[in-house]
């Protein structure tokens, strides 16, 4: 029987509505990792979900994104200060994000992600992200910009891959 590929690490249920949920002290024995976030927010607009990787706030997320609904479609190129964006969240109903840090553990090269994420029945996005750091992963904490809070109820899982 084959060996499954993707281990459970973590799992955050929210029993009430939070700024951030952080996974810390992620260990270094997978080659990558899988995030799936399934969670609103509480402020009932589109707001930016964004990875903040070791607690690092500096400006060293570069990320470019293409992004699609109704009214067409849009690549934009940003730096977020201190996280990247991974998706987007609303307040109607749950996006889901799937975000892929690879190499995650290494430490002699920079960290690459890549996400995926619809935030209501209209839009979806790609994104990539570059962590211009060398170190390992070691937490990583799901936010979303502009001071939105995720609603109670969103789930978090965090999955270790082997490689």
């Amino acid at each position: 029987m084959p060996t499954p590929t993707y281990t459970p690490l973590a799992t955050v249920t929210l029993g009430s509505s939070a700024a951030s949920v952080t996974f810390s002290s992620i260990p270094a024995t997978y080659r990558d990792l899988v995030l799936v976030v399934n969670a609103k927010n509480t402020v009932g607009a589109n707001y930016n979900s964004l990875a903040r990787l070791n607690g690092d706030t500096g400006n060293n997320n570069p990320s470019i994104f293409m992004m699609g609904n109704s009214s067409g479609a849009v690549g934009v190129i940003r730096n977020v200060d201190g996280a990247g964006q991974i998706g987007y969240s609303n307040s109607s109903s749950n996006s889901t994000i799937i975000a892929q840090f690879m190499d995650y553990s290494a430490t002699d090269k920079h960290k690459t992600i890549l996400s995926r994420s619809n935030a209501e029945a209209e839009r979806v996005s790609a994104h990539a992200i570059r962590w211009t750091n060398t170190a390992a992963i070691t937490s990583i904490a799901v936010l979303i910009e502009g001071g939105a809070t995720w609603a109670t109820g969103g789930r978090f899982d965090l999955y270790g891959i082997l490689a």
